[in-house]
């Protein structure tokens, strides 16, 4: 068995952390990389070593093709890990490691082509009997044809980009009269996101369930599963609840699912970890969505489930070793929930929420994982995804996962800026969420003017007060580019 001595982690935040703690645990040196406002960030702090990119920017600094290579030659890095975001699906980036001769830790730049033109993966999962929403199998810029074939397809209808991810570049429209407009608002988000305002149309679903299997697939044509996942509690096209196994999962229909997308899997020559994902309708008939090429944010869930590590596979499977396991040696133990912490104002519309953590504690006890890229001290920046962390927790059954789920959240603290723990509160003790009857619609039916309880602001006023009275001569964590501070830097006024 071969393995990497130094990778570079070519993301910041949560998800760095993450990669940097697996790297560890293997003898793995890791390289961090970050712009100017994240001197101080964790991942900079987790890092063996860590290396200046740039400007905040994120075409300055974390999509920064050329500079990432520079760093990773210039450190005697041997591969690099993208995480999510910014580079991850990126096939120029995939090539450009190629040709420097640097492992991409991920898919080759030929299948991220492929699979990151929506159209493209159309025809692949089509050739290989892989059921697909009925739809368009060309992108376009010309919104006269749009229209024409949205007339074919019928009323609604999904515009999409073709190069999109994330729920950029995506509208549902349900008449004529506002397909022009919402094409046009479409092309013009994709074309500042992705560089490709092209589009494509697919059938609208009313109310599906968004189920996706974790895949891995090696170099030498072993392929499994990690089983499903649901990932429906989503706002504007992004999942903020995740849970293993899928309430509406019987054994047949996963029989039926993991076939597919074994067979997805085969058709498009993936290699590395990734995702096959489905719309899942009310009649129990499922449909090919699209294949994340990348370590998903949800991941972890799948970790506390079946005991297996997906970016050490993700290692073992980018230095060319063979998968470890065969499908029968996996198994799938008790229920898993994550829920995306973000510093967001659920009020204002999911307004970001930047700024400086004042207070900050972690819920703890058995069968909870918090993955954070944030601590006391820390200013959030306003440049990137605010996303803080994710709360992973695992029980037996669903309802007592969904319980712990609650005390964990209702014990996890941020201070100094609006997060979405009081919004996930509601949607997880919402009576639908109870019975798992989820669908990617949840929040728009049942959410849609959310506000938060005001009944305990007096007990908070009162308690700032006298947080504010008696905690003279407490001192503030303080980090520097050395490192987590001591405990002697945690004190306050002390003397010997």
């Amino acid at each position: 068995m071969t393995m990497f001595k130094k990778i570079l982690i070519a993301n910041r935040g949560e998800i760095a952390v993450r990669i940097i703690r697996t790297c560890r645990e293997m003898g793995i040196h890791s390289v961090a990389v970050y712009s100017d406002v994240d001197t101080a960030a964790a991942h900079v702090l987790e890092a063996d070593e860590a290396v200046l990119l740039g400007k905040p920017e994120p075409s300055e600094s974390y999509l920064n093709i050329e500079r990432i290579i520079d760093v990773a030659k210039s450190t005697g890095a041997e591969a690099i890990h993208p995480g999510y975001g910014f580079l991850a699906e990126n096939p120029e980036f995939a090539k450009c490691c190629e040709a420097a001769g640097i492992t991409f830790i991920g898919p080759p730049s030929s299948v991220l082509r492929d699979l990151g033109n929506k159209t493209v993966a159309r025809r692949i999962m089509e050739s290989a009997n892989v059921p697909v929403i009925p739809g368009m199998i060309e992108a376009t810029h010309d919104i006269a044809l749009l229209c024409r074939e949205a007339e074919h397809i019928g009323y609604p209808v999904m515009v999409k980009a073709v190069a999109g991810g994330g729920g950029k570049g995506m509208r549902i429209v349900f008449h004529p009269e506002a397909m022009e407009e919402s094409c046009i608002s479409a092309m013009s988000e994709a074309e500042k996101a992705f560089g490709d305002g092209s589009l494509y149309l697919e059938k609208h679903m009313k109310d599906p369930r968004h189920v996706e299997f974790q895949m891995l697939a090696d170099h030498h044509g072993n392929v499994v599963h990690l089983f499903e996942r649901e990932c429906s509690i989503q706002r504007r096209y992004q999942k903020i609840i995740e849970e293993t196994p899928s309430p509406a999962m019987t054994p047949t229909l996963r029989k039926e699912m993991e076939k597919v997308a074994v067979s997805a899997i085969k058709a498009s020559g993936y290699i590395n970890a990734g995702t096959v994902e489905f719309l899942l309708d009310q009649s129990g008939q499922f449909y090919f969505l699209e294949v994340n090429a990348r370590l998903q944010v949800e991941h972890p869930i799948t970790e506390m489930t079946t005991g297996i590590d997906c970016v050490q596979q993700q290692l073992e499977i980018a230095a060319g070793n063979p998968l470890r396991f065969t499908q029968g040696d996996i198994t799938h133990r008790g229920h898993a929930i994550e829920c995306r912490i973000y510093a967001e104002d659920p009020e204002a519309n999911f307004f970001p929420s930047p700024g400086g953590i004042t207070l900050y504690r972690e819920p703890c006890g058995p069968g909870i994982r918090n993955d954070s890229g944030i601590y006391e001290g820390f200013e959030v920046p306003m440049e990137y995804d605010p996303i803080l962390s994710k709360l992973i927790v695992t029980a037996q059954t669903r309802e007592a996962t969904r319980r712990r789920m609650l005390r964990a959240l209702r014990t996890y603290v941020v201070l100094g800026i609006r997060t979405t723990i009081p919004f996930l509160i509601d949607v997880l003790s919402s009576p639908e969420f109870v019975k798992g009857n989820t669908h990617t619609g949840f929040i728009d039916h049942h959410f849609e003017n959310w506000s938060q309880s005001r009944e305990d602001e007096d007990a908070a006023r009162i308690a700032y007060v006298i947080e504010e009275i008696t905690s003279h001569g407490k001192a503030s964590p303080k980090v520097s580019k050395k490192g987590w501070p001591t405990p002697w830097e945690t004190l306050g006024q002390w003397r010997m």
